[in-house]
């Protein structure tokens, strides 16, 4: 039986990816669906600088909006909840763009992973958690890794549920996170397209996109979350801009303070997600995001990928 097609848009962070993927999904009577884990909860809008209203009625999204920011939404919950999404845009006879810059949520989905069968321990959770409070998130990251640094290379050191997560299955199992993982059969036929900008022109465009966070009232952004009664130690409020955000208005940060520690973090993201996605990897067809003709180049190349699946 003939694998269902799947196209991946995948690059860092303000590397074009959204506007890019509307316009293809647009061209070739597509759905996009979100990999960006950031993007699922509502209320978090300009800090994770999702799709317009204006964006999301060109063409349907899906897997944006679908949480409050006190619910967790594990790599396993959006890797089920996406295929089921896939699915749906398959029998509408429309092909589906799974789109982001986060290689574990694309690879969970593309190549059949398994998360670690290690049940959750409460009590262990409880001690790396007492140690991250007394000591600091980065400090029990440095512990993740010592113990397995190619885990600790994917998580964001500020992402304290993820790496309580790696260390418990590591001194669980006694065995690395990274490597628990089981990968399987894809259950789809996949064409991954690539964008790019030169490295300077990026961190151009990360400044940019700050500077335009402020300007739409981020600030504004997390006073309403905080309002509605959402602490700022949620997993989901520990994303770039939303911490610095919090500490603006706790007067611990001065709105340039914020803006810098959000360019510092940001480009460390950048390098991490270039991790996941290598400029030699045989199965990405990279394209310069900046360049003129890049939509009709890529759609071109998804029209011959998709005959030759005929």
């Amino acid at each position: 039986m003939d694998k269902p097609a799947l196209v991946l848009i995948l690059g860092p962070t303000a590397v074009g990816k959204t506007e890019i993927a509307i316009q293809l999904a647009k061209r070739l009577e597509g759905e996009i669906v979100s990999a960006d884990s950031r993007q699922f909860y509502r209320g978090m809008d300009i800090g994770t600088a999702k799709p317009t209203l204006e964006q999301r009625a060109r063409v349907p999204h899906h897997l944006i909006d679908v949480a409050d920011p006190d619910e967790n939404w594990s790599l396993a919950v959006f890797q089920g909840k996406a295929r089921e999404v896939i699915a749906g845009v398959h029998a509408r006879g429309r092909l589906p763009f799974l789109v982001g810059g986060t290689g574990q949520y694309l690879r969970a989905v593309t190549e059949g992973w398994s998360p670690p069968a290690i049940a959750p321990d409460a009590r262990l959770r409880h001690v790396l958690e007492g140690l991250a409070t007394e000591r600091g998130n980065t400090w029990l990251h440095a512990a993740l890794s010592r113990l397995d640094p190619q885990a600790a290379a994917a998580i964001d050191a500020r992402n304290l549920r993820r790496s309580v997560r790696a260390l418990e299955v590591i001194l669980t199992s006694g065995r690395p996170f990274s490597v628990q993982r089981r990968q399987g059969t894809s259950p789809y036929r996949t064409l991954s397209i690539g964008l790019t900008r030169p490295r300077a022109e990026l961190y151009q465009k990360v400044d940019e996109r700050i500077e335009a966070m402020f300007e739409d009232g981020l600030l504004q952004e997390v006073q309403a979350l905080v309002s509605k009664g959402y602490h700022s130690d949620l997993p989901s409020l520990s994303a770039i801009g939303y911490r610095e955000a919090t500490a603006v208005l706790r007067g611990e940060m001065s709105e340039e303070q914020a803006k810098a520690a959000m360019r510092r973090l940001t480009r460390a993201f950048v390098r991490r997600q270039a991790n996941w996605f290598k400029p030699d990897d045989p199965s990405i067809h990279w394209f310069e995001a900046g360049r003129q003709g890049v939509v009709v180049a890529a759609a071109s190349l998804i029209c011959i990928w998709l005959k030759q699946g005929d």
